[in-house]
């Protein structure tokens, strides 16, 4: 999707800007701005989409998006949410890089902290014990004052510099132009109706006319604006909430596969394997051993 700048905005005696929403859910624009941001999610869950890729976001998850990468995060009872008042919690970090000075990032023992800002064109969602540390830091960073907030936000960077318990969610940088009002709504429009629609059949014919374009011309301007067609973009979709109801075990992988919008098992598998790298049963699999592995952690 093509993403529209947005603007950071603070009072000027901060050096970064710290928030807690609590919120109804998400329904933020497509955007990208030359802060870097920290996203803690403490309550809710959803689908994001940074760069070029779309994925499911639940509670605990902590990602950093980098200057300039385009991202939104979205949510509401179309999620599949387990929480009856569909609330969203989060707290959020942004940053410029030079926040706290150039001749920080010039410093020998700090050559890590460039680095990182080069990863984090890429986004990078923090697992592990970072994880844990980094959710600590976050909620000290809400009621931090004068050096106290300053050290705290070089403990975030040192954990996020330091730590290899990470994976990048885009592979290289994603590219996307600069855009103006009425691009940015057509695209949200497509997104907005893409996820409250993904179960039916939607044709090219349907889309585009929702784009106010021909279907020629909206094949070009999708394609050119998010690297992929409409059509690998609705599976993606379909998928991430496939991925979702396997996760929460009480459908039938056959019925989740009509639930998401497939009309057969055999494509079913054959796209869930293509954008995931597994099959469902595998899928599942996984996220149970990697459950278990986090539970064992917490209780010794």
């Amino acid at each position: 999707m093509k993403p529209l700048f947005r603007k950071v905005t603070d009072k000027l005696e901060n050096s970064y800007i710290v928030r807690h929403d609590i919120l109804p859910h998400f329904k933020n624009i497509w955007h990208y701005h030359p802060e870097l941001e920290l996203h803690y999610i403490i309550k809710g869950e959803g689908v994001r989409f940074i760069g070029d890729k779309i994925a499911n976001f639940s509670p605990g998850e902590i990602v950093l998006v980098g200057e300039n990468l385009p991202h939104t995060w979205r949510s509401g009872k179309e999620y599949y949410s387990n929480d009856p008042d569909l609330t969203i919690e989060v707290i959020v970090i942004q940053f410029l890089p030079d926040c706290l000075g150039d001749d920080l990032l010039k410093l020998p023992e700090a050559y890590l902290i460039p680095r990182l800002f080069e990863k984090a064109k890429s986004g990078m969602v923090i697992t592990g014990q970072a994880n844990a540390r980094l959710a600590n830091l976050m909620h000290r960073a809400l009621d931090a004052t004068n050096l106290d907030k300053i050290i705290i936000l070089l403990s975030i960077l040192q954990t996020l510099a330091e730590t290899e318990e990470y994976e990048l969610i885009v592979n290289g940088r994603a590219v996307f132009y600069q855009s103006d009002e009425t691009d940015t709504q057509r695209l949200n429009t497509v997104c907005n109706y893409t996820l409250a629609n993904y179960k039916k059949e939607i044709s090219l014919e349907e889309i585009s006319a929702i784009s106010n374009l021909s279907v020629t011309s909206f094949c070009r301007y999708f394609k050119l604006m998010t690297n992929k067609t409409y059509y690998d973009f609705l599976i993606e979709i379909r998928i991430s909430h496939a991925c979702r109801a396997l996760i929460e075990g009480k459908t039938l992988t056959e019925v989740i596969c009509f639930d998401c919008g497939f009309n057969n098992v055999s494509n079913f598998y054959r796209h869930f394997k293509k954008v995931t790298g597994v099959t469902p049963l595998e899928y599942k699999r996984q996220y149970l051993n990697k459950s278990k592995s986090l539970l064992s952690k917490a209780t010794v």
